[in-house]
Parts: structure tokens; C-alpha cells; sequence
């Protein structure tokens, strides 16, 4: 079992003709992912790979080829239209790679997509891995194998720690999402815990936070009141200065909120344990 993508999800790439769109579209059918169409504009009629079409918008390749769900690889100054233009299509998933989307921009798809009801994962994530089901994203498909462990992250380089960590003592996936790191996104902590919590097959969930924000804390609020499976978290950024940015645009410490040390005792105060660094995680859940 896994949630939100899988072996019948049938993909679109928005930019697939551009570098990152063509390279990582070449990795995600080379995992099985079924990738179904490409959209460049001006570009319709062409082929990549041999087997994916090409169209000039997202209408006409997902009433031509069934897309349910559609990944973006475009220029930070487009990926907002390409958002729009993917739900306005009926697109239901929506996943977002591209980083530095103006937090303003944000706030307008956050509110158009909220009203289409459509769920978008990202932007600025490594996207989504079902072990041998779905690749749709950056996640490296070689790091990770089929399992019941549940993952949600704010960090991309630490859930690629995480997994491997976790199949080299056994431990696989149900599904990892890549939550993104920005102030704005589509999905949260909550969403995917509610999700994973519903899943037959998920039995035990990996929550990898950092500063930042408030998310954790009110993950931890949910942990505690509605959640019924076993959690294992760990904080990033344990010994980051305050007022300082570290990599990602939400991970900034304002007035003393949002420290490593407020998420970690929130979190422990749930019945979560925290792991110290991130291998230790994979420890925890055996």
C-alpha cells in the first residue's frame, strides 16, 4: 500500500524538454514510473525517449492521455503558471520541484489550488518515491525498498540519508514525501501523517523536521491527539545560530520560535522519539 502515488499513477512533466525535465524524466522511466506525457509549449508533437509525447499544454495532454497527476521542472518565473495552468486542466496532483518561487506567488496558487481541491506537493521538494512502484521526482530510486515505514520530510538530502540508512539494516518505505522547506507549500507535516495513519500497510512513520517555523510543533499537537501508529523524528539544524537562514527559505528562527529545541521537546512531549543525527532513526524503528 502507499499513498498519493503508485504504479497506476499516470504522470505528466511540465518542462520535459528542458535539462532537468529531460534528465529526470529519463530516471523516472527507467524506475518503471509510467510517465504518460510532456508539455513544452511550442514543442507539441515531438518525443522523448521514443515514447513520451510531447504537447503544447497540460489540457491536451490529459484529455489525450488520462494524466492524473503532473510534475513541474520549470524556471522559478513560470512555475506559478504552470500550477495554474495544471489545475485549471483538472490535474489532481500537482508535484513542484522548482525552488526560489517568490513566497507572494505562493500565496496566490496556495489559495487557487485550495479551491480547485487540488493537492500539490512542493515546491522546492525532491518530490515523492513508492518503492517499486513510483518514482516521481529527484528521490534516487536505488536508495530506498518496498516496506511499511512511512516517510515525510522538510529536507531532501536528509530523507536520501534516512533511506538508505533504513535498507542497509532491512527497513523499507511505504511512501516518502518531500514535503519542501519553503514558508509556503502545498502539503504539510499533518496532511501526510493523516494520510499515512489511514494507510493499511504503513505500521510506523519517520517525521524529519528542522528550524523554522512552526509545523513540528503542530505536527506534534496531532501526533498526540490522533495519531495511532509509532513516530521517529529528527530535527535539523540543532546548532544553527539564531536569525540565521540555513539552506531553506522557511528555515529561519524569528524572536526565539522555531529552534531545534522548542520542536524536539514538543515532539517528545508526544510520545515521539528524536533521534540525535539521522542515522540513529533507523535504529529507533527497529
Amino acid at each position: 500500500m502507499s499513498i498519493l502515488v503508485d504504479k497506476d499513477t499516470r504522470l505528466m512533466v511540465q518542462g520535459i524538454t528542458g535539462g532537468e525535465g529531460l534528465f529526470h524524466t529519463q530516471q523516472m522511466l527507467a524506475y518503471g514510473t509510467n510517465v504518460v506525457a510532456g508539455v513544452t509549449p511550442g514543442k507539441g508533437g515531438e518525443w522523448v525517449e521514443g515514447k513520451v509525447p510531447v504537447f503544447d499544454s497540460v489540457k491536451k495532454g490529459a484529455e489525450t492521455t488520462g494524466a492524473n497527476a503532473t510534475i513541474i521542472f520549470v524556471p522559478a518565473r513560470f512555475a506559478p503558471d504552470a500550477m495554474f495552468e495544471a489545475a485549471d486542466a483538472g490535474i489532481p496532483l500537482i508535484i513542484c520541484i522548482t525552488e526560489g518561487v517568490p513566497v507572494q506567488d505562493m500565496m496566490r496558487v496556495r489559495n487557487y489550488l485550495d479551491q480547485k481541491g487540488v493537492r500539490l506537493i512542493g515546491p522546492n521538494c525532491p518530490g515523492l518515491l513508492t518503492p517499486g512502484e513510483a518514482k516521481v521526482g529527484i528521490i534516487p530510486g536505488n536508495i530506498a525498498i518496498p516496506g511499511n515505514v512511512g516517510v515525510v520530510s522538510r529536507s531532501g538530502t536528509l530523507t536520501y540519508e534516512v533511506l538508505y540508512a533504513m535498507k542497509n539494516i532491512g527497513l523499507g518505505a511505504s511512501t516518502c514525501v518531500g514535503i519542501g522547506g519553503d514558508p509556503v507549500n502545498g502539503t504539510n507535516f499533518i496532511d501526510c501523517l493523516e494520510m499515512f495513519n489511514d494507510d493499511p500497510k504503513t505500521e510506523k512513520v519517520v517525521l524529519i523536521g528542522e528550524i523554522g517555523g512552526n509545523d513540528e510543533e503542530k505536527a506534534a499537537e496531532y501526533i498526540a491527539n490522533k495519531m495511532t501508529k509509532p513516530v521517529v523524528s529528527f530535527i535539523a539544524g540543532q546548532s544553527a545560530p539564531p536569525g540565521k537562514r540555513m539552506g531553506h527559505a522557511g528555515a529561519i528562527i524569528e524572536g526565539g520560535s522555531g529552534t531545534a529545541a522548542d520542536k524536539i521537546k514538543a515532539l517528545e512531549s508526544a510520545g515521539v522519539r528524536v533521534a540525535h543525527h539521522p542515522e540513529e532513526i533507523a535504529e529507533l524503528l527497529k
